[in-house]
């Protein structure tokens, strides 16, 4: 009988061992979907220098330094830029985010904003807007934005760009034929493809 137990045992202990097996497939599965939702964490989506470039600007944004971007910081952070925002538009920036608007929030609308393929012609026209100085738009200072933030251009593709834009002898690009000439490109783009079908 003595035998008959101990294979009974054996054959229990035996049973189990695929269990861990199984255990450990659990554990990786369980490890992958965790690299997944790591893929999903926004700070994975920025270089640290750019985290640490927007983290710069949330704290110059937090006028009241409570950790969260209100209407009154958007407020102040327009007038300190010579920019008067009405309130419609600072609503409108406010409600953009499902709540409150601390850093990971502003992470994440910048992410939305970048992963979003092509902008619709406000996006791009306030973009542009933001460099906008009397109808003229800094071309140096243009230069440096596209080579500098966001998805980063070399010197070549601003040459580029620029070879398609009117630049005055002081440097200077008319917003509004800029403006003019992205938003008409794609809008015969669209047109051309509404035709083909």
């Amino acid at each position: 009988m003595k035998k008959k137990k101990s294979t009974k045992e054996e054959a229990p202990a035996e049973a189990p061992a695929p269990a861990p097996a199984a255990e450990a497939k659990r554990e990786s599965s369980r490890g992958s979907r965790k690299a997944k939702r790591t893929g999903s964490n926004v700070f994975s989506m920025f270089s640290q220098k750019q985290v640490a470039e927007f983290k710069e600007a949330f704290q110059l944004m937090d006028h009241d330094k409570d950790g969260i971007i209100g209407k009154n910081d958007l407020r102040a952070t327009f007038d300190s830029l010579g920019r008067l925002a009405s309130d419609k538009e600072l609503d409108e920036m406010v409600n953009e985010a499902p709540g409150p608007i601390n850093f990971t929030q502003l992470l994440t609308l910048f992410a939305a904003r970048m992963s979003g393929g092509s902008d619709d012609d406000d996006v791009v026209i306030n973009a542009f807007k933001t460099f906008d100085n009397d109808g003229k738009i800094d071309s140096e200072k243009l230069r440096h934005a596209l080579m500098t933030w966001g998805d980063k251009f070399s010197g070549d593709e601003v040459d580029d760009a620029y070879e398609q834009m009117v630049i005055d002898d002081k440097g200077f690009i008319d917003t509004q034929k800029l403006i003019t000439m992205l938003t008409a490109s794609a809008e015969e783009g669209e047109g051309e493809e509404g035709e083909a079908a």
